[in-house]
């Protein structure tokens, strides 16, 4: 999300009087927080701010909010304020904190942003009716299928954005002067916890794999926060046909009526999916005789970069589109004109015959499964932080494409663990320990140039968060594009 402006208050909303004077909880001093505070005192709601946490930041935001006459409560991130009626959280707040004990007890509602974006959506000028929500969650590619489908939104002459977990902040996008036709939004499990009131024009769950279990508490409340992206969707619940699981979701759906299944896949489309047939993206969902005929959205060579998930994303980001009643013309030029984010299997340099790809934000074992399906033979950078997560399903399935394995972060021995039992013949070499930073990606990218071979691929996909060694995930595939540059004598 963008950081929101504190220097005025957002302007009061007339449609929605119902929050002059309430007394409002927001819990979390974070990006949506401030947004959320910023937008409910500008709506005349009484608002204080509780957050566990302290320090200069903190500080820093509470001030510019205190300005603005709104209460901030720093270091107390577990009373209730006395006389709340409703309270507003941030994301990563966990449905277990002791705050949200209190407001059980007390019989005070808990939003999220998203819960109060959807509430305060107001009618599209000569249509009243609010703006479309077109919906992306799933554990991997959220960002990547919303940010085509705002493409293909564009390319329709649509007045649209990518918002929610991703670009604009949902509530900024609802408020916006000049309103949107319709909103491409990615939602995350945590965001769906809190929005029970959600109802999407279509939505779509990419894929489900374990995350996150420590805030959900269990893989079935997790999938169970997912598939509430379904409930109440008018036009389409798209699934995909590769992951059960999704599809699961979508029979467990309440929808409104005529609201239709529709799956995604890389194989040759049946009727109401979209699929790929000789190296065509092709819909068999939204045709007339969908039986009998079928349009052709654009080329797999129209996808940026061409890896099977991401087509897939692709193809996801297209049932949206045409749900939305986009024409395939404007899905192929969409596509075209999408650039992904950093960091997201970008080839960054061929040196001797040796490509580059950073990878770096699979963070989990999901994604890094995709990205190494992508590509053979592999000298793979895996390592850092597991996060409880388990690797012998993803060294099972990728070790016949494996030339060698470089281990890096402090939880290395898991992935190691899994490769002797699966790939007992590939070579493993460990970063030494203790190094982070500059200095030990520009020692993993010799380490795995020395092992690749002409025609082979050095994958960056660690499978594992990157905070032990790095930043983030940013600078963990910043330092190894530099690394490769650096070898290339640039």
């Amino acid at each position: 999300m963008t950081d929101p402006d504190l220097t005025t208050p957002a302007p009061a909303n007339p449609a929605n009087p119902d929050f002059a004077g309430l007394p409002v909880a927001v819990a979390g001093l974070g990006v949506s927080g401030i947004s959320a505070a910023r937008v409910l005192h500008g709506l005349g709601a009484r608002v204080t701010v509780v957050d566990g946490g302290s320090g200069p930041g903190l500080a820093a935001r509470a001030a510019e909010l205190e300005a603005l006459g709104v209460t901030v409560r720093l270091g107390d991130g577990a009373s209730l304020p006395e006389g709340t009626e409703l309270i507003v959280t941030s994301p990563g707040w966990a449905p277990d904190s002791p705050l949200f004990a209190a407001a059980e007890a007390a019989g005070v509602p808990v939003w999220g942003d998203v819960e109060l974006a959807w509430r305060l959506r107001r009618p599209l000028p000569g249509t009243g009716e609010p703006a479309p929500w077109l919906a992306v969650t799933g554990t991997n590619g959220k960002t990547t299928t919303v940010q085509m489908l705002a493409s293909i939104l564009t390319a329709a002459g649509k007045r649209t954005a990518a918002v929610g977990n991703v670009g604009v902040s949902v509530l900024d996008a609802v408020l916006a002067e000049e309103p949107y036709d319709v909103l491409a939004v990615e939602l995350s499990s945590y965001q769906l916890h809190w929005a029970p009131s959600l109802r999407p024009h279509s939505a779509a769950v990419l894929n489900l794999a374990p995350d996150h279990l420590d805030w959900h508490g269990s893989m079935e409340a997790y999938a169970a926060d997912k598939g509430r992206i379904y409930e109440g969707n008018t036009v389409a619940c798209v699934y995909n046909l590769a992951d059960p699981a999704t599809e699961a979701l979508v029979r467990e759906a309440d929808v409104e009526e005529g609201c239709r299944a529709i799956g995604f896949g890389l194989g040759a489309p049946g009727p109401s999916n979209l699929g790929v047939v000789d190296g065509l993206l092709v819909d068999r969902a939204f045709v007339e005789d969908r039986a009998k005929n079928a349009a052709e959205l654009g080329a797999v060579s129209d996808v940026n970069p061409p890896a099977p998930h991401n087509i897939a994303n692709a193809l996801a980001a297209a049932a949206l589109a045409r749900a939305y009643g986009v024409e395939p013309k404007a899905v192929r030029e969409g596509l075209r004109a999408f650039r992904p984010d950093a960091h997201r299997i970008a080839e960054v340099g061929v040196v001797r015959e040796v490509t580059y790809i950073d990878d770096s934000k699979a963070t989990n074992t999901h994604a890094a499964a995709a990205s190494l399906a992508a590509y053979r033979p592999i000298v793979w950078i895996a390592g850092g932080l597991a996060k409880g997560a388990t690797f012998d399903d993803l060294v099972q399935g990728a070790a016949e494409r494996l030339r060698a394995v470089v281990l890096i972060g402090q939880d290395r021995a898991v992935i190691r663990e899994a490769l002797e039992r699966h790939a007992p013949d590939v070579p493993v070499i460990e970063a030494a320990e203790g190094q982070t930073g500059a200095v030990a990606m520009a020692e993993v990218v010799r380490t795995a140039a020395s092992l690749a071979r002409s025609g082979d691929t050095v994958l960056l996909a660690p499978a594992c968060a990157s905070m032990d060694m790095f930043t983030n995930y940013g600078e963990r595939g910043d330092l190894f594009a530099a690394s490769v540059r650096e070898l290339a004598g640039e």
